[in-house]
């Protein structure tokens, strides 16, 4: 597991961050609500300030807990650190979320530099490596950063295919942390996800039990195609998948495509 990002990830990473700042600077209320969520704006500015922060910690080398990993208690442990951090203003918060993501990455340079090359960061999702963890906070930012457009009532345009590629190592990674035991149980089934533009990887139940790999299974049960950023955004539970495919975002095909509306349900966004 290498110290340093992958190319265009840090890029990646710093353009959200100013370009998430920028959705917030002047905002006066930040009290409007969330669409689909319990959070208002300034909550959810809040927990990003919290999370990029939280990150560039665990790039640093410094302990950190937060939850153990599951869905629920990373629930929790978001609602907690909330709580005991009173800030909703929302430049404040701006500032703070540019400046965790340069500390984020000044936190990997220094560790490359100093050689820690084989390094294994221990994450609210587990062990990762750096690469994978810039994969992880850009995923998050991603996804509250669209949400914080809809809730100024602004069309999000910081996701596109390059920052879902530069997400996908995260997402590899955690989906076996994030299956949804009840949905998944005793399935048999192996899926090969591509994206339109080429990245794919694949996706294997055996009884229940999942493996993800970066490669496509041999044989896949169903092949499911999907556009990006769409599939980006149902992977972190903001797009319901009948009307993607209704809109003609995702198609699927095999052996048993009808296995491609179940796929969706399997996980439970963390």
């Amino acid at each position: 597991m290498r110290g340093t990002l992958p190319e265009g990830l840090g890029d990646a990473i710093r353009g959200t961050a100013e370009e998430i700042a920028a959705l917030l600077r002047g905002v006066a209320d930040t009290g409007v609500p969330v669409p689909g969520s319990q959070w208002s704006l300034g909550a959810a500015a809040a927990h990003l300030a919290q999370a990029n922060e939280l990150m560039a910690d665990i790039a640093a080398g410094r302990e950190r807990s937060h939850g153990d990993g599951t869905p629920q208690s990373l629930a929790a442990a978001n609602e907690r650190a909330l709580a005991e951090f009173g800030e909703r203003a929302a430049d404040p918060l701006a500032g703070m979320i540019v400046e965790q993501a340069a500390a984020f990455l000044k936190a990997v340079d220094e560790r490359a530099g100093e050689g820690a090359v084989e390094v294994a960061l221990f994450t609210p999702l587990g062990p990762m490596s750096p690469a994978e963890l810039g994969s992880y906070l850009l995923t998050h930012m991603l996804g509250h950063g669209y949400d914080l457009a809809r809730a100024l009532g602004r069309r999000p345009q910081m996701i596109d295919r390059v920052r879902v590629e530069l997400a996908l190592p995260f997402l590899i990674r955690a989906m076996p942390r994030v299956v949804d035991a009840a949905n998944s149980a005793g399935l048999n089934a192996r899926y090969t996800i591509r994206l339109w533009g080429g990245a794919r990887f694949g996706v294997t139940f055996t009884d229940g039990d999942v493996a993800v790999s970066p490669q496509p299974p041999g044989r896949p049960d169903c092949t499911i195609l999907t556009e990006p950023v769409t599939f980006l955004l149902m992977a972190l539970g903001r797009c319901e998948p009948w009307g993607a495919m209704a809109r003609g975002r995702v198609v699927a095909w095999g052996r048993k495509p009808w296995l491609a509306p179940r796929f969706p349900t399997l996980f439970t966004a963390p």
